[in-house]
């Protein structure tokens, strides 16, 4: 029995006994928490933020590169003109005033001979007569003999009177003078005059003269000749040619604040003459003239017509951009001596517009910073402007910009001005 027993306790005792592991409840999750944390936010947040972010910067952007256009439509007004008026040379006061230009040309045509015949012509020129006898006037009858220095004869072509002397300046007056007999050994360069009227006088030394450049034209012999209704023709076609030349080159100098109406300019001939060319028998005809042309102070003659016709507001400044296309009449054109003329007496008729001047810098910076509900009331103060349209980039900006080159404003005045 004891054996028995022992075996049991044996056996008991001899079991080797073996610890289970403690088992841990398996996760539901397979990712490491932090990652599982970041995947588990939700995205649409950042959008959200990446979307605010954009629409500030857009607007903010928008602020920064704001720009307007301001479209103005002055005010203006249709003037018919019909009227006297009266100018002053270099006048300084608010009258209009005028200044004079002189231009000088030659013009030439070959024109081929119909013929020959003998002809006499006798040279001719310009001498300028001085009286430095005393202060009072002279007068000289027509064909009053001249001696030249070369010992020929020459006669004036009209009566003259030789001005007085005024302090030591002696008096002078210029005059066309022929030769007494044709023939080319008139013909000269510059040449001293005396008066042989006044030889055995006081006046013979203290009356004389000086030729004004050559003497020429003169000629006795066979000639070439052409039609008296051909050299009519081209003498004419020659004036016209050299009148518009003249007329041309003055407008393309014209000084700012002038303004040159285009029948305000008269061509004075100082002479026609006609030469063979060698080795054949043409015939060059030739004209020589000067070009007088009156120039008007543009302000004073705009303001006299304004004067004349509208009632401005104060300060306005009023402009006629057209001006020089008004018609131009001078009165009395034969009897104005244009190397002395003082006042001219004239006439101006047509149709012109008066339109109000903007003083855009001013206009500008009324406008900065301003509420755009402004815009109308700030107009009210503009008396000169008929209409304006206003546009604001972006559109919804609702004060104008802060800086001057961002605001642009354009001004529709007629004939681009």
């Amino acid at each position: 029995m004891r054996r028995i027993q022992d075996i049991k306790i044996n056996r008991i005792s001899s079991r080797r006994i073996i610890k289970q592991p403690e088992l841990k409840q398996e996760s539901k999750y397979t990712t490491p928490p932090k990652e599982r944390d970041l995947k588990g936010k939700p995205k649409h947040g950042l959008w959200i933020v990446a979307l605010i972010s954009f629409i500030f910067l857009f607007f903010a952007l928008s602020y920064f590169f704001a720009k307007v256009t301001v479209t103005v439509n002055p005010k203006i007004e249709n003037i018919t003109m019909n009227e006297n008026l009266s100018a002053i040379k270099d006048a300084s006061g608010e009258d209009p005033s005028f200044d004079l230009i002189v231009l000088s040309g030659e013009e030439s045509n070959t024109m081929p001979s119909t013929g020959q015949e003998e002809v006499s012509k006798k040279a001719g020129g310009t001498v300028i007569i001085y009286n430095n006898f005393g202060s009072g006037t002279q007068r000289l009858d027509i064909n009053t003999r001249l001696e030249g220095s070369n010992g020929k004869i020459y006669k004036t072509e009209k009566q003259i009177v030789v001005p007085g002397k005024q302090g030591t300046t002696p008096g002078s007056i210029a005059v066309k003078v022929f030769g007494a007999e044709a023939g080319e050994e008139y013909n000269s360069g510059p040449l001293d005059f005396t008066i042989v009227g006044f030889k055995g006088t006081a006046k013979y030394s203290k009356f004389y003269g000086r030729s004004d450049g050559e003497i020429t034209g003169g000629y006795k012999g066979m000639s070439p000749i052409i039609s008296e209704e051909d050299r009519s023709n081209a003498l004419d076609g020659l004036k016209k040619t050299l009148q518009e030349k003249l007329f041309k080159k003055i407008a393309e100098q014209i000084p700012d604040g002038f303004v040159l109406f285009k029948d305000s300019t008269f061509l004075k001939i100082e002479g026609e003459s006609e030469a063979t060319e060698p080795d054949n028998d043409n015939l060059v005809l030739t004209v020589k003239g000067a070009l007088y042309v009156f120039l008007f102070d543009e302000e004073k003659l705009t303001n006299k017509i304004i004067a004349n016709h509208i009632t401005p507001n104060e300060g306005d400044d009023i402009f006629i951009p057209n001006i020089q296309n008004l018609n131009f009449t001078i009165f009395n054109s034969g009897d104005v001596s244009f190397d002395k003329v003082q006042k001219i007496d004239f006439n101006l008729s047509g149709n012109v517009k008066a339109v109000w001047r903007l003083d855009e810098d001013k206009f500008i910076s009324e406008l900065l910073g301003k509420s755009r509900k402004t815009f109308n009331q700030i107009l009210l103060r503009y008396p000169g402007i008929e209409s304006a349209n206003m546009v604001i980039s972006p559109f919804w900006k609702m004060t104008f910009p802060d800086k001057t080159k961002d605001i642009k404003v354009i001004v529709n005045y007629p004939d681009g001005k």
